[in-house]
């Protein structure tokens, strides 16, 4: 099935893009319907942050938000396959002059997981040589894919999670932007326990830990999926004054409240399909 779906995908790379933008649309449609335990965590993990909305709101976030997940899904076959010249038309920047003055400074840019995550990297990597970090996938044939089209443009230097942090920090010392998303409940393991929209969440202190360990700047960089299918553009931001702090805890704080701030603007793209408050307190009942 796996093969066909990336079959498919290869030859979508061929479409127009308004004709993949329905598609994706469509494709989110049913899977709001097909897939009930991420349909699940999503209302749940809705209802947590914003117990404001009339759940009839919440409700047409959620299924927003499949929209906008399997519309990144089904762009990853122009990422993958199409040529540069229109990966650079679909995905525009803005701000890459605050990454440019840094020159070769060790530079961390924060990455929250919105449905643009993908595009955003694609088309950095055609201005840019930099390192991330990546997780094996169960199946070896989507593994090879990501692998592939991540590393399209540039030379791109991807570190596996069982290699660490220390090969990450090698390629920062030579001059290699850190593409980092700490922003997903990872288990107890290491991290602290940070509001997200006034939800505790076990968050990892990773930002601020490798930024103070390589020395590095922290800019932002939020890729958002533009209405009416205009494609994407990435916001690199300015790097942040005074951080990392002595207050592990106040950093990871920032960190949270960074993503909250953006919200507004694309709700429905957050990932909220992932079990972002999975891991509990001690003593606190579990969410899904």
């Amino acid at each position: 099935m796996r093969r066909i779906i990336f079959f498919l995908l290869w030859v979508a790379h061929f479409l127009p893009y308004p004709v993949l933008v329905v598609i994706g649309n469509v494709v989110g449609f049913l899977a709001f319907w097909l897939i009930p335990e991420r349909r699940y965590v999503t209302r749940v993990n809705l209802a947590k942050c914003f117990p404001q909305m009339e759940s009839e709101e919440r409700e047409t976030l959620a299924r927003a938000h499949f929209r906008a997940f399997c519309r990144g899904f089904v762009d990853r076959a122009l990422l993958w396959w199409a040529p540069r010249a229109r990966i650079e038309q679909l995905v525009r920047i803005e701000g890459l002059e605050h990454l440019r003055a840094l020159g070769k400074s060790p530079v961390i840019l924060f990455a929250p997981h919105f449905a643009g995550l993908d595009a955003g990297f694609t088309r950095l990597a055609c201005e840019l040589d930099m390192v991330s970090m990546y997780a094996n996938q169960k199946d070896a044939r989507f593994s090879e894919l990501l692998m592939r089209g991540r590393t399209r443009f540039g030379d791109q230097r991807l570190v596996s999670r069982q290699e660490g942090i220390r090969a990450t920090l090698a390629a920062m010392r030579d001059g290699r932007p850190f593409y980092y998303l700490p922003d997903q409940d990872y288990g107890p393991r290491e991290t602290l326990f940070a509001p997200f929209f006034g939800v505790q969440a076990a968050t990892t202190p990773g930002l601020a830990r490798i930024a103070r360990v390589a020395g590095a700047k922290v800019l932002p960089c939020v890729t958002q999926m533009l209405a009416g299918g205009q494609g994407y553009v990435v916001r690199i931001e300015p790097a942040w004054d005074n951080f990392p702090t002595a207050d592990l805890l106040a950093d990871t704080r920032r960190m949270n409240e960074c993503i909250e701030h953006r919200m507004p603007d694309m709700p429905e793209q957050y990932l909220w399909m992932h079990k972002r408050f999975k891991t509990r307190p001690p003593g606190e009942e579990r969410f899904y």
